[in-house]
């Protein structure tokens, strides 16, 4: 039975950029999705399959979170969100599931966790800023170990700067490794979710799996390995250029952040902010964007987020 839908822009400028250059991407959508698209100023009509609809529906909201994040799309944009889309009825279909993990896949759970991975898999080198709870890092642990099961690479290097948010590392207690070791216990939990305590044992005995700090990275090259930056936003540019260059043959570098929670010093900008910027028109270069549509944590999660975005008018450090 023929289902419509309307969706409202916030303005004339968003809808010219939404539907493309001469209605490119309104073209494009309704090549893949099969549905009747009518725009009219402000206005957008979707006419079709309840199913068909519910799919447009979907594809703009993610476009137009893209666009308020860019401010501008690509037709390499919308061609990524529909394929994504279209590859996940239900926001968590099998098509970009990820490595088994106590007998279970590893699926995105909405469609911006779908282009992430699709990211992942289709560039060497991948940058994802998010906020709290929408899966950046433990996505990207999976991908790791999807890798390394699949002998696409031979090490996993999981790396995380030591930057207080609020405590001085010197207090705590400990030599170093015990000092560091609060800052890379995300990374911990991740791996032991997708392999049993005992294979990660062996494999960290074995340098297949290795858990740095940023600092310790330094002069390396990692060769046939994905290697992994944790909290990205607390790299210094200086290290970030470091921790980017450190990449070797058959290898790939995925970092993730949150650039709303800057812990430098107020005068060092985030070195994430600056590759995102600096970067992103690089070929086999991909910035993923995600945001609270994303979170899969508990649903306060997702309140508490929005409730920070509205109410925090203040410049954010680092930008």
């Amino acid at each position: 039975m023929p289902t419509e839908h309307t969706i409202i822009l916030d303005s004339r400028d968003e809808a010219v950029l939404l539907f493309g250059p001469r209605d490119q991407f309104l073209r494009m959508m309704r090549e893949a999705l099969g549905v009747r698209l009518i725009a009219h100023g402000d206005t957008l009509f979707i006419q079709g399959t309840e199913a068909q609809v519910e799919q447009a529906i979907r594809v703009y909201q993610q476009l137009r979170g893209l666009l308020r994040q860019q401010n501008k799309l690509t037709a390499e944009d919308v061609r990524v969100v529909l394929e994504v889309v279209q590859h996940n009825p239900a926001a968590g279909g099998s098509s970009e599931a990820l490595a088994e993990a106590g007998g279970r896949y590893l699926r995105p759970r909405t469609d911006g966790q779908g282009r992430y991975i699709r990211a992942m898999r289709e560039n060497d080198m991948v940058l994802c800023v998010g906020p709290a709870g929408t899966g950046k890092t433990y996505l990207a642990v999976g991908m790791a170990v999807s890798l390394l099961r699949q002998g696409q690479i031979k090490k996993i290097v999981l790396v995380r700067p030591a930057v207080e948010a609020g405590e001085r590392l010197g207090f705590l207690p400990g030599d170093i490794v015990a000092k560091v070791n609060p800052y890379l216990r995300p990374l911990f939990d991740a791996l032991h979710d997708m392999m049993e305590p005992d294979q990660v044992r062996r494999y960290m005995d074995n340098d297949i799996v290795e858990i740095v700090p940023l600092a310790f990275m330094r002069g390396r090259t990692l060769n046939n390995a994905a290697i992994i930056l944790d909290e990205g936003q607390n790299a210094s540019i200086p290290q970030m250029k470091m921790f980017l260059t450190r990449m070797g043959e058959s290898s790939k570098i995925i970092v993730t952040g949150d650039v709303t929670q800057v812990d430098l010093p107020r005068q060092t900008r985030s070195g994430l902010i600056d590759a995102v910027h600096r970067l992103r028109d690089i070929p086999g270069l991909a910035v993923v964007y995600l945001d609270e549509h994303d979170i899969v944590r508990h649903p306060l999660v997702q309140a508490v987020v929005k409730a920070y975005e509205e109410t925090d008018q203040k410049p954010r450090r680092g930008t």
